[in-house]
């Protein structure tokens, strides 16, 4: 997986980046562009609708003409669409180009979830997901300073730096997405990297998970299957929080340091991200050395310290304290994530995979467009900035114990379990 995992990874950073770069730009592009606080909200919002309406349909797509084309265009589309952002000038302007933006970026993540599936046995998949993960806090370690430094081009070339911002990690995603289609293979099979006995063993593993998983296997099964739909709103909590702290995380650094969103600002966000780095990885690692039915309690407790977390970093007026509340909070709400995908990964097969996987991340995400609108109205009925942060931290905590009422009965077929999966040496991800 030394492969993949790192460029599924680099592909993770752009996408997450161009998703929430918008809150980096938040003050200057609503003074510039004249978006209210209210539309600001709405129009970071609505990428998920767009998100959600094409997600199932474009990871249906995927299935049928492979992983290496459909993501290059997903990735070419996206960064187009996101460096158009650049000529923003209305309101509605903005609104239509967020909208497109989801639907461009619609089927990313399922696909490669689901891609992920094809490669990778399960007793090994809550340490990939979780690599793959590490693109949300590295693109904010990272792209924080980085939006920060285009931020400071203002005035260059003629263009304000929000502008440059857009447009130049816009364009980054285009280079990306077509070294994608240069690089991925759509399966072991067409893997001229692996050894045939390599291709051979690794397969009959897969097989042999795949015959043995008990959820469905086909299309309308999945979309109406009970569980699957538990874990839509599982997954929708989680992201109320994870979106409603993320783009509003420089604003709030930015208050609690008492400076100007920019280089400085964008260093110091970094700080939570960097302590999510590394908790992502240890928890995950724990995790994938458990049976399935004990994982619960893994996500359990990392959606409940994220949620005390940001918690918190309401609760103290003191920079220092609030940073660390944050940093808690980005540790729980990334490092449940990689846990939480393990469910669906060994309940679903075939089209059914495809389908369920990407309804669960279509309708979770949906929590994206809801945070922000739900986060403004209760901070401005309440007349407290921190009545929005407490909103997210219940979001949380009933996605916990939503966790805990999980049963045996969404432990995959025993046969995948880390004690039996069969798995080449050289393909572990360890």
């Amino acid at each position: 997986m030394v492969r993949l995992i790192p460029f599924l990874f680099l592909m993770y950073i752009i996408a997450f980046l161009d998703r929430v770069n918008i809150g980096f730009a938040k003050e200057e592009f609503q003074a510039h562009a004249g978006i209210s606080e209210a539309a600001y909200a709405l129009g970071a919002g609505l990428f998920f609708i767009g998100y959600a309406l094409f997600e199932v349909p474009s990871n249906l797509i995927m299935t049928r003409v492979g992983a290496r084309w459909w993501m290059c265009r997903i990735m070419v589309t996206w960064g187009l669409i996101s460096a158009a952002m650049s000529l923003v000038n209305s309101e509605f302007l903005f609104y239509l180009l967020r909208f497109l933006l989801g639907v461009a970026e619609a089927g990313f993540f399922p696909g490669v979830i689901l891609y992920i599936t094809y490669w990778v046995p399960h007793a090994y998949r809550a340490r990939c997901n979780a690599l793959f993960y590490f693109g949300i806090p590295l693109a904010s370690v990272l792209g924080a300073p980085l939006s920060g430094a285009l931020l400071e081009l203002d005035g260059a070339a003629g263009f304000l730096g929000w502008q440059w911002m857009f447009a130049v990690e816009g364009l980054i995603a285009c280079v990306v997405g077509v070294w994608a289609f240069f690089y991925l293979d759509d399966s072991p099979a067409h893997a001229k990297w692996l050894t045939e006995d390599q291709r051979t063993t690794l397969q009959a593993a897969l097989d042999a998970e795949d015959e043995a998983k008990r959820g469905p296997h086909r299309l309308l099964s999945a979309l109406v299957d009970l569980r699957v739909l538990y874990f839509c709103l599982i997954y929708f909590l989680i992201q109320c929080s994870v979106y409603g702290m993320t783009f509003y995380l420089p604003t709030q650094v930015s208050e609690a340091v008492g400076s100007e969103v920019g280089l400085l600002v964008g260093l110091v966000t970094a700080i939570p991200w960097t302590v999510a780095l590394v908790v992502n990885i240890v928890v995950n690692t724990a995790a994938d050395r458990l049976a399935q039915p004990k994982k619960r309690f893994v996500a359990a407790a990392c959606v409940a310290v994220g949620s005390v977390g940001i918690a918190a970093s309401a609760a103290f007026s003191n920079p220092v304290l609030a940073i660390a509340g944050l940093s808690v909070a980005a540790a729980g709400y990334i490092a449940v994530q990689p846990v939480f995908w393990t469910f669906p990964a060994a309940y679903l097969t075939g089209t059914a995979a495809a389908a369920g996987i990407g309804l669960i991340n279509s309708l979770g995400n949906l929590g994206g467009f809801v945070a922000p609108v739900a986060k403004t109205w209760i901070e401005s009925t309440l007349d407290s900035d921190a009545a929005g942060l407490y909103l997210l931290a219940l979001c949380g905590f009933a996605a916990e114990g939503l966790f805990l009422t999980l049963t045996r009965s969404e432990d995959p077929a025993r046969a995948t379990t880390p004690q039996n999966s069969r798995t080449p040496k050289n393909l572990n991800p360890n």
